[in-house]
């Protein structure tokens, strides 16, 4: 029997990789090393900077590095690939025309749990950065399968707490931002937060919230796991 691996797109940033990778060990019971899940990681800090490219039209489109990271995971035998970086999830076309494997693709993992978790034209609050905003990333997807989104008024504001996680962590002047956004999409009638930044998944477990929480790095571990364990022949 071989066991299926996942190729992981990483480094955006390399602390939401490290989290993925925790979420991944935290879904299987092992009592030995070789109960866990094998990866192959391409830990790729160098990726052009999808805030300067989507926010500020400034800077190298990241699609073209995504694809050959795609390439390589795929040659050194990745069965299907995963990227926990949700602004990234933009340029996946880029990922899907390189390789021939699947994609285990975070947005249509939260579309499908959001749809399962609430009732027609319902909203979501989504927790994300700007750039994902700009780009529509969740929008579409949400409205095509009867949802409504809802975003922080002060994106400018979520920047700012993205920023200071990836210079210095997740401090807790970050998580009131955090915090502070999520009570207000609450307010406004989001019936379920989706948490769509990696930065802010690293926060999603202090979020004490009266909505239910949908932390997108969290479904992508479940779904690596899930692939990774259907044997192959």
């Amino acid at each position: 029997m071989t066991r299926r691996v996942v190729g992981v797109l990483g480094g955006m940033g390399p602390e939401a990789t490290i989290l993925l990778q925790q979420r991944v060990l935290r879904k299987i019971k092992a009592r030995d090393d070789a109960d866990h899940l094998p990866l192959l990681i391409d830990m790729n800090p160098q990726v052009p900077s999808r805030i300067a490219h989507l926010i500020e039209g400034r800077g190298e489109n990241p699609g073209p590095v995504l694809a050959t990271m795609a390439r390589r995971l795929q040659t050194a035998g990745a069965t299907a690939l995963a990227m926990p970086c949700n602004t990234a999830h933009h340029y996946a076309p880029f990922i899907t025309g390189a390789a021939s494997v699947p994609f285990l693709d975070m947005v249509s993992l939260s579309v499908e749990a959001a749809r399962g978790s609430l009732p027609e034209k319902a909203k979501v609050g989504i927790l994300a950065s700007p750039a994902v905003m700009r780009a529509g990333v969740f929008d579409a997807p949400l409205q095509g399968a009867g949802l409504s989104t809802l975003w922080p008024e002060d994106p400018d504001r979520m920047l700012t707490a993205i920023r200071m996680v990836k210079a210095q962590g997740p401090t807790p002047k970050a998580l009131k931002i955090l915090a502070d956004a999520a009570a207000e999409l609450t307010r406004n009638g989001a019936g379920l937060l989706l948490v769509a930044c990696s930065e802010f998944s690293l926060m999603t477990q202090d979020l004490n919230m009266d909505v239910p929480v949908i932390d997108t790095v969290d479904l992508l571990a479940t779904a690596i796991r899930d692939h990774t364990t259907n044997e192959m022949s």
